[in-house]
């Protein structure tokens, strides 16, 4: 046979794949080795390039992974987390030109009027924290999370604000979050992916950038699971090929690859390596994780699942059953949340109304049932958008639809388990709900924390690219100190 591999039909797949010469293999290495001394040497060579040293967390962790609740399109923290009784007594009214003299929006052009919120507050739990009537599952466990009132952003529009919620950048090619947290704490599961994105209604404005590695090696990449179909594309057997002979194939690519890896020592080749090993882990793995029929009717009551339906509270417990099994980042996106109030379907009245009837059993489920077994002390779970909404009416083109434009100036997110402070509220806006005036809190300051959770120093988790360290809160950002427990 010539140095090239064989072509057999798919029934001779395994036997097509050993074809390949032992006299192939010693040239392409250039020894003249035999062939069991050279698979022993093969292998002890990839056991050594496979022994990574994880790095340790900087100081004592408070949480061993993370759940990120992601409300693609910014959700209105005025109609569910900051009451605004002035902005209600003014609703209709001209917004002062002083608050928004030089203020750039993406769609409100002219002056606006105040837009006051259509729903009730109130206050629940110990802590009184004033929840709106749109998330009745939510208040009932809000004395087991702390809500920021204040979170500021650089960025107006969704693709940029993603990206810069997700890697601290607002241009593309940075490492995202998860990646960050993944490259400085490794993972504690061998047979799952360490990063996991889950996607309800689609991927988000920003794309597959939102989870991506930037310039870290690529295995430290979210891997996206579907909700139809195959969990994990590419993971399965092909038509006429079995376990056995992908095996063979893996080993044969691996002997390959290591080759390669002893020439050139490019760590792309090694995330090769590793992909190829653990999409044969997962075809055993994933089948059983996905499977959600395993799980009690009383767990799919809590969160809302119905058996075999793709939604967001399949998506929540999914979540939990990845931390369950050691996944350390898991981003959850749901679409649908930009209430401008061109149409019906993105207003803040029948848009938000179903927005969170979708979502608010299910997050309060979570939280619940992280906390029952154990797992809400050491998983921090993060809620939120990339930015807030206007106290302003959109109006857009003179829609009769209740709206607000986007808004960097203030938005809320909450968090909870993992380190977090029970039961609280931080930072303030102003009477309207236009401005921070107390405790706020930058995108960078929000990562700094979540790293600082995780036994991370934010200042010290760095990598070094084209001549200079980078790190994920860029040149600023302070921990939190009033989320912490």
């Amino acid at each position: 046979m010539s140095d090239n591999i064989e072509v057999k039909a798919p029934c001779d797949a395994e036997r097509g794949i050993r074809e390949l010469t032992r006299r192939h293999f010693l040239l392409r290495s250039g020894v003249g080795l035999g062939s069991v001394a050279f698979r022993s040497m093969l292998t002890r060579e990839l056991r050594a390039s496979e022994r990574k040293v994880v790095p340790a967390p900087h100081f004592a962790a408070r949480a061993k992974s993370v759940i990120l609740l992601f409300m693609d399109g910014g959700p209105s923290q005025l109609d569910l987390f900051d009451p605004k009784p002035k902005l209600r007594q003014y609703d209709g009214q001209p917004v002062p030109e002083d608050v928004i003299r030089g203020e750039r929006f993406a769609f409100i052009k002219g002056v606006p009027q105040l837009l006051g919120s259509p729903y009730q507050f109130a206050k629940h739990g110990d802590a009184g924290i004033e929840v709106s009537e749109l998330l009745p599952h939510l208040a009932q466990v809000v004395d087991r999370i702390t809500v920021v009132r204040s979170v500021v952003t650089d960025q107006i529009n969704h693709a940029p604000a993603q990206i810069f919620m997700s890697t601290g950048h607002e241009q593309f090619g940075r490492p995202s979050r998860g990646s960050w947290v993944v490259y400085g704490l490794g993972s504690e599961n061998q047979n799952l992916p360490s990063y996991v994105v889950l996607l309800t209604g689609g991927q988000p404005s920003a794309g597959k950038s939102c989870w991506g590695p930037g310039f870290l090696p690529s295995v430290y990449q979210g891997v996206e699971f579907r909700s139809q179909g195959e969990p994990v594309l590419f993971v399965s057997n092909p038509d006429g090929v079995d376990s056995e002979a992908r095996r063979a194939s893996i080993d044969l690519i691996k002997e390959l690859d290591t080759l390669e890896l002893r020439s050139v020592r490019d760590p792309e080749i090694e995330t090769r390596i590793a992909a190829y090993e653990m999409a044969f882990r997962m075809q055993t793995s994933v089948p059983e994780l996905t499977d959600l029929r395993a799980e009690p009717k009383s767990i799919l009551d809590l969160y809302g699942v119905e058996p075999g339906k793709p939604s967001f509270a399949a998506n929540c417990l999914l979540a939990r059953r990845l931390v369950e099994r050691g996944v350390r980042f898991v981003e959850i996106y749901m679409r649908g949340w930009d209430s401008h109030g061109s149409s019906r379907t993105d207003d803040i009245v029948e848009g938000l109304k179903k927005q969170c009837r979708e979502s608010d059993q299910a997050v309060a489920g979570l939280i619940r049932d992280l906390d029952q077994r154990g797992l809400l002390d050491q998983t921090l779970v993060v809620w939120g958008g990339e930015f807030g909404r206007t106290p302003m009416n959109e109006r857009r083109n003179g829609s009769k639809f209740l709206g607000r434009d986007h808004h960097p100036r203030a938005s809320t997110m909450w968090l909870a388990g993992g380190g977090v402070r029970r039961g609280a509220t931080i930072g303030t806006t102003d009477d309207i709900g236009y401005r921070v005036v107390e405790d706020p809190v930058h995108v960078h300051d929000l990562h700094a924390t979540m790293l600082h959770l995780l036994g991370l120093d934010h200042t010290r988790l760095t990598y070094r690219y084209q001549g200079r360290d980078f790190r994920l809160t860029d040149v600023h950002g302070n921990v939190v100190r009033k989320l912490l427990a």
